[in-house]
């Protein structure tokens, strides 16, 4: 299977302006630190680690909404790594972000019909309400939502917003970032189920950010861990769970509840 992305040593420093000094420039802090991998065309990949490890400031490299410091990132053979807004702005099509907390991300004062399709008239797309319409039966969601404004949904509704948002613009690529860590077990099993089928259906890649083990699990097949920046385990997810190899991959996994405390995942 052809590769998507090919990732090779991508490093990504930022401004630690906790450190700055009243005169002069705040030191650079490395975020990511050499990572090297592919995503396969097809493929869903969970990108796992907790809290500063840098899989948030991954995603978005991934889709350019932060410039690397270093090394490359190709999109189906394309070197994405430096270019300019301008020539980015074909890409920007192929791959979409479906944000932690979707109310955040969906404008208050747009009605859902708008909010979907502002990013179809930014791209050019012709019959915009027939798209509105079809992303919006693709995600399980009455046509007339198209009214209803964001703080007139649940957290799953406005959740499923997000995501008929990304894929009315027909994307090769979708990046979720924690997007069900908000919800409630039963709308999360709920949105894993409409990804599976999402995937299946229209032939996505997508790349899951979660801190969950249990949920990358339920999703991906392939997972990356990152700790500190750093790539420490790169395996199918199913050997992670029954063989992990690193440390902090099992430190993990024994944070996931279980419902006998005497059990150990496999």
């Amino acid at each position: 299977m052809a590769d998507l992305y090919t990732v090779r040593n991508l490093r990504l420093s930022l401004s630690d302006m906790t450190a700055k000094p009243l005169m002069g420039a705040a030191p650079q802090i490395d975020i990511l630190r050499d990572l090297t991998f592919t995503i396969p065309k097809g493929a869903v990949v969970g990108i796992v680690g907790g809290s500063g490890s840098g899989k948030s400031t991954l995603g978005r490299a991934l889709v350019r909404l932060l410039e690397p410091s270093g090394g490359a990132i190709h999109f189906d053979g394309a070197d994405i790594t430096h270019l300019p807004e301008r020539d980015l702005r074909p890409f920007r099509r192929r791959f979409q972000m479906i944000f932690q907390d979707p109310m955040s991300s969906l404008n208050p004062r747009h009605r859902v019909g708008t909010i979907i399709a502002e990013p179809l008239r930014l791209h050019g797309f012709d019959a915009i309400p027939e798209r509105v319409a079809r992303a919006l039966d693709q995600v399980g969601l009455a046509r007339s939502f198209v009214a209803r404004y964001p703080h007139e949904l649940s957290g799953g509704q406005r959740q499923r917003i997000g995501i008929a948002r990304a894929i009315a613009l027909e994307p090769d690529f979708i990046l979720a970032d924690e997007i069900v860590s908000g919800l409630d077990v039963s709308s999360q099993a709920q949105v894993l189920n409409l990804l599976e089928q999402l995937v299946r259906d229209l032939g996505l890649t997508l790349a899951f950010i979660s801190h969950d083990l249990s949920v990358i699990r339920r999703l991906c097949q392939r997972t990356i861990v990152l700790f500190r920046g750093e790539i420490v385990e790169d395996r199918p997810t199913a050997d992670l769970f029954t063989d992990p190899q690193a440390a902090y991959t099992r430190e993990l996994l024994d944070a996931i509840p279980l419902p006998d405390p005497t059990q150990v995942w496999s």
